[in-house]
Order: C-alpha cells, then sequence, then structure tokens
C-alpha cells in the first residue's frame, strides 16, 4: 500500500517519530560507538539513552486507539470470533518477528566474529526459541533474543485483554442491553487499576496490566472523540489520568496522556486523517513496525564494525552512529516491501499447510474421536489463517 493512500496521516506521524526515537535509543543505549562518541554530543546522546525510550508510550496509545477502532468503533464489540480474531493478531505480529530474530541471530554470530561486547545476544538455545515464539520469553525469564522484542509480546497481550474485556461486556450486556456501558466501564476500570496501582510497581513491567492505563487512553479517546460532547469526555479522562499523576508522577503517563489527548483533538477536528501532509513522515510511519524490528541487528553490526577499524576515533564512531540510523531505516524499508507486507501471503500458505498436514495426520489413524478432532482443526486452519 502507498503511504499517501488509506492511511491516518497523524497516526503515521507519530509513528514515524517514535520510531526513530526508538532507533536513537538503541543506538545511544548499546554501544560501544556511542561510548566513544559520547563527548561530541553529551547532553543529547544521554537523554537519547536514558529518556528517549518514552517514545513507546506513543506506541502503546496508539494501540489502543486503532483497537477499539478496528473491534469496538461504538464501544460495542463488533467482531463474531474473538478467538479467530485474536489468531489473526499472533500471525499479523509474529510472522514479521519470526524473520527478524533470524536476522538478528545472524547479525549476532558477525558481530561477534568482530567484537567482544556485552550487548551481542548468546546463540539461542531451544527452549529459549520457543519461549519468544509463543511471545513468554519475558514471563519465563529468558533473555531476548534482540532489543525491543518485549514490546510485541506486551502489544500482543494488551489486545488479548482489551478483546477479552469487550467480549466479557457483550455477554453480560446483551443480559441487560447495555453491551456499550458496560464496555466502557470495564476499560475503564482496567485502566484505574493500571494508573492507580500496577504502573507504580515495576515488578509487573512484564504484564499487560503494567502498561495497560497507556493502551486504554487509547481506546477511551477514540470512544470519547465520537460523542456529541466529546470534548467534555476528554476533559475527564484528563482529570483522572492527572490524578493519578498527583498521587505519583510518571514522564511516562504524562507522555501517554498528551498523545491521547492530541489524538482525540486531531480526530474531532478532521486532522487524523488529513494532517500532516508528509510523503517522508507517511512512508516513515508505514514502515515503522519494521524498522522497529530490525533497528538492533543492523546497529550491532555497523557498532562491529566500527569498534573493530575505528575503535578510539570520535569522530569517526560519531559518523557510524548516524551510517547505523539511515541504515536501520534503509533495512527497515526492505524488510517491509519483502517481509512485513507480504505477511497475509504467508498466513494463508501457513494456513493451508497445516490443514494438509493434519489431514494427513488423520488418515494415518483409525480412531474416530481422533479423525474429527483434525478435521475439525484442518477446518479451522484453512478458515481463520
Amino acid at each position: 500500500m502507498r503511504a499517501a493512500a488509506s492511511r491516518l496521516a497523524f497516526i503515521d506521524a507519530l509513528k514515524a517519530i517514535a520510531s526513530q526515537l526508538i532507533v536513537l535509543h538503541h543506538l545511544a543505549f548499546y554501544g560501544p560507538m556511542s561510548d566513544v562518541a559520547h563527548d561530541l554530543a553529551p547532553a543529547l546522546i544521554s537523554w537519547l539513552s536514558q529518556d528517549a525510550r518514552i517514545a513507546v508510550q506513543i506506541f502503546l496509545v496508539i494501540g489502543g486507539f486503532l483497537a477499539a477502532k478496528a473491534l469496538a468503533p461504538q464501544g460495542k464489540l463488533i467482531v463474531g470470533n474473538p478467538l479467530s480474531v485474536l489468531y489473526s493478531r499472533y500471525f499479523k505480529l509474529t510472522i514479521p518477528y519470526f524473520a527478524a530474530l533470524l536476522f538478528a541471530t545472524a547479525c549476532a554470530a558477525l558481530a561477534g566474529l568482530l567484537m567482544t561486547h556485552d550487548s551481542i545476544p548468546e546463540a539461542p538455545q531451544p527452549m529459549q526459541i520457543i519461549a519468544h515464539a509463543l511471545l513468554l520469553q519475558n514471563l519465563l525469564g529468558f533473555d531476548a533474543l534482540s532489543a525491543g522484542v518485549w514490546y510485541i509480546a506486551i502489544d500482543f497481550q494488551l489486545f488479548a485483554v482489551l478483546l477479552g474485556t469487550l467480549w466479557l461486556a457483550s455477554r453480560l450486556g446483551t443480559r441487560i442491553n447495555g453491551t456499550r456501558l458496560l464496555s466502557v466501564l470495564f476499560v475503564t476500570l482496567l485502566a484505574g487499576s493500571s494508573l492507580f496501582f500496577f504502573n507504580r510497581d515495576a515488578a509487573w513491567d512484564n504484564w499487560a496490566l503494567y502498561f495497560f492505563g497507556a493502551y486504554a487512553l487509547g481506546a477511551l479517546t477514540y470512544w470519547a472523540s465520537t460523542q456529541a460532547r466529546g470534548a467534555d469526555w476528554l476533559g475527564l479522562i484528563a482529570v483522572a489520568v492527572v490524578v493519578a499523576l498527583l498521587i505519583d508522577f510518571r514522564s511516562r503517563i504524562a507522555v501517554a496522556l498528551v498523545v491521547a489527548l492530541a489524538l482525540g483533538i486531531a480526530r474531532r477536528s478532521g486532522g487524523l486523517e488529513t494532517w500532516p501532509k508528509s510523503t517522508l513522515l507517511a512512508y516513515l510511519g508505514q514502515i515503522s513496525y519494521s524498522v522497529f524490528l530490525v533497528n538492533f541487528p543492523v546497529a550491532l553490526v555497523i557498532n562491529a564494525l566500527f569498534a573493530n577499524f575505528a575503535p578510539d576515533n570520535i569522530l569517526a564512531n560519531g559518523l557510524g552512529m548516524l551510517v547505523a540510523w539511515l541504515s536501520c531505516v534503509l533495512v527497515g524499508a526492505i524488510f517491509h516491501r519483502y517481509i512485513e507486507s507480504r505477511t497475509r501471503t504467508v498466513q494463508i500458505a501457513l494456513g493451508r499447510i497445516g490443514s494438509l498436514l493434519l489431514y494427513a495426520l488423520r488418515n494415518l489413524l483409525h480412531t474416530r474421536p481422533l479423525q474429527r478432532i483434525f478435521d475439525w482443526l484442518a477446518l479451522f486452519l484453512r478458515a481463520r489463517l
């Protein structure tokens, strides 16, 4: 899809900015180039190393905003089969993610030939690979195979929590004719528990509830901006978050609030689809997920090259950081063109292969109940993937 077609310009711009900040954060945080080049711009590199990661909040709020738009645009769940939606979400996230992990493993092996540094991940182990495939690596205590992959696991958790909450509201709401009210109420209660409790305790940072406050801000903002008195509802959201910040100020939540309000204002003013009119930002937003996935391994290899050939040259390493930044965007664009944009095609092929394998296994069995189970699984894969 071209960047100019069928996209939300304001969200693309936010994604573009956030993804570039994450790239720069990784470049500044993971050396060794940034360690050598630090004196060129100490304040800037220190800020990028420590504070630029707050850009993740932009992705969290946008994620909730778009999930509400897709799942329950009027506050009522519109999907007929939540499990099939969850499967689709899993494969949409993980097909490019798996490709990126293979790329990251190869890059780590190459970097290990050129330098010794604690930023280089160790060779993956079988259980570690399985944990990554299930998006459980952080919950099970495995080291990440690439920087930033924790976010994919959290994104999937958050989507599942929101989907489950909306499904529960739809089941209970039909009995009292109040599905929309229950949807908003349940999401608000979960958001409050996150903002006032879970997000204040770092021990929860591998779980969706730690981040759900920011994610729910996006969802609630989408619903509030559809109402006739949307400005009033946005104001109530802001007041609730300000109270949470007065109790325990967290810059990440303050940023999430600003992003949520910006989305709400942009939607109500009509600027969500049309502003800013920037082809560059639109394209960078379109490829932001690919850039997010591949930036660390690309930067790792370039770090290794400069560590090998110009280990102590401040100017050379400063130039190396610039080269790495541009290379991350270039490789991300290639990855998007040849991998991410073909996710749906791969998903369909996997479904067909899976159904064929299940039918073949079924034919090897002679127990009728087991045959029926495999028939059902094969049909499910063919229909849903």
